[in-house]
């Protein structure tokens, strides 16, 4: 059964999708000033906006450890250093690929791989964040700053690539009748679902 999702979670959960869409719509248009001049507001929209997510990701990340247990736990979303979790990873990735090679659709219920896909979007949207605060508050010139800028653009490219693979998934998920975005975004009355598996 799926986990609870708490009003704070899916508030949380919203707030980063709101960021990195502006943080990476704006990294479109903005232009660094130069020095001496005054950055234009889309710049200035992305330095503010994208220090600000930070703090949400801080957030969300302290909020995974104290949250309820019926909730994803951090082990969850980060589970590369457990075997445990890594053959669940690997036992749903063959049952998807035997579906597939049997042309059949795959089952929908693969929570690992899920799990361990967000938390790869929000390990990779923290380092965004992180470095765009670290370059714009602390490297800004010189060599470091430029290693920073680039890994910083870096993460921004992956950050389209994995933004738009997610929404496809979320939008194949919904398509076969897993109402995704009612249970992420939802904000109305949610049954509570069998608690996510104890650590």
């Amino acid at each position: 059964m799926l986990p609870v999702r708490s009003y704070l979670t899916r508030s949380l959960h919203l707030a980063i999708l709101m960021v990195v869409i502006h943080q990476l719509l704006t990294s479109t248009v903005m232009e660094r000033p130069m020095p001496g001049d005054d950055p234009e507001l889309p710049y200035s929209l992305h330095t503010w906006i994208g220090t600000g997510g930070l703090f949400v990701l801080m957030l969300f990340w302290l909020w995974t450890l104290v949250r309820d247990r019926a909730e994803i736990r951090l082990s969850q979303l980060v589970p590369w250093f457990s075997p445990r979790r890594l053959q669940s990873i690997g036992d749903e990735a063959l049952g998807v690929a035997r579906h597939i090679v049997r042309l059949r659709a795959p089952s929908l219920d693969v929570p690992a791989i899920s799990s361990a896909v967000h938390g790869l979007g929000l390990l990779l949207a923290t380092f965004l964040a992180a470095s765009g605060a670290a370059w714009f508050f602390a490297f800004t010139g010189g060599p470091y700053g430029r290693i920073v800028l680039g890994l910083h653009k870096l993460a921004g490219d992956l950050m389209w690539a994995y933004l738009i693979g997610h929404a496809s998934m979320a939008l194949l998920h919904q398509a076969l009748g897993d109402k995704v975005f009612s249970r992420m975004f939802g904000f109305g009355a949610q049954a509570r679902n069998s608690p996510a598996p104890a650590e």
